[in-house]
């Protein structure tokens, strides 16, 4: 299946490294990279055009990059005076028919203890394309090694038995390379030890059931039933089964009209020490 992917970048080292895994995606894949202009609240002279060039000879440079591992890539450099540039990034997104955002969880500006950078942030909360955010403590070092190779071998998938969860779960065991899936629900809240004991057994049972209908020979399948915040049991379990990646949708049962994104999506993709393949939800 033909998908084009939208890869925002700042040229900061870790949206460089970004671009060593892209090879790893499924499909055959049409690569935009887009870099986001915009003016320095605190600078009086500005000059866009020679920003631009600026740009446009970095991207050049990865372009080049991934048209040697056979890539069809298309490079865009988009100066905004003011706004979001998390916006701009979705006008882009959609402007393009991207299927996949993809893009690092900080950028240059990081700023020590902050989880999710600013514009990672807002293309979560605020975008509607599927969005592949790229967090793991190699990233962080000097080489890739085997995480590149293995993205999609092991996906964490957490549901609340919604639909969408469903939809999400029946997407990842599709994806390219995965081997291992492990199917998660967390029990959040009770009000008595009898009341979360019967939520544990029931939810083993209908993930049991999920289980034996994705499974295959050449995809095995875990069931995990845990009981706490549902974000940090999420990621959590992704660092104890050294799982390649969390997949999961951007909202869930009983999520509000006026909510962007699920409050849980949102906060295991703040703290998560994996990659987060979020699945947009259709209204």
């Amino acid at each position: 299946m033909s998908q084009t992917i939208l890869v925002p970048t700042d040229f900061s080292k870790h949206s460089q490294k970004i671009l060593e895994c892209i090879s790893e995606l499924p499909g055959e894949k049409d690569m935009v990279l887009l870099h986001v202009i915009r003016r320095s609240t605190v600078s009086r002279a500005w000059d866009p055009a020679a920003e631009v060039q600026k740009a446009e000879k970095m991207l050049e440079e990865q372009k080049l990059y991934l048209q040697a591992l056979r890539f069809n890539v298309k490079t865009r450099v988009e100066a905004i005076l003011e706004g979001d540039i998390a916006r701009t990034i979705q006008k882009v997104a959609d402007e393009e028919k991207a299927t996949l955002i993809m893009m690092g969880a900080r950028g240059k500006g990081r700023v020590s203890g902050l989880f999710l950078g600013n514009v990672s942030r807002n293309v979560l909360l605020y975008g509607h394309t599927n969005l592949l955010i790229m967090r793991y403590k190699v990233l962080e070092g000097e080489k890739l090694g085997q995480f590149c190779r293995s993205l999609f071998t092991k996906v964490i998938c957490p549901t609340d038995f919604s639909e969408q969860a469903e939809k999400t779960i029946f997407f990842a065991k599709d994806l390219k390379g995965v081997g291992e899936i492990g199917l998660q629900y967390v029990v959040a809240s009770g009000e008595s030890d009898e009341q979360i004991d019967a939520e544990v057994k029931d939810a083993a049972v209908k993930l049991n059931a999920i289980a034996r209908e994705i499974e295959r020979p050449d995809l095995k399948v875990k069931v995990h039933v845990q009981v706490g915040d549902a974000a940090q049991e999420i990621a959590a379990l992704a660092d104890r089964e050294d799982a390649s990646l969390i997949a999961m949708s951007s909202h869930g049962a009983g999520w509000l009209q006026q909510m962007v994104v699920g409050s849980t999506t949102y906060e295991t993709a703040k703290i998560a020490n994996r990659p987060v393949l979020i699945v947009r939800s259709e209204k």
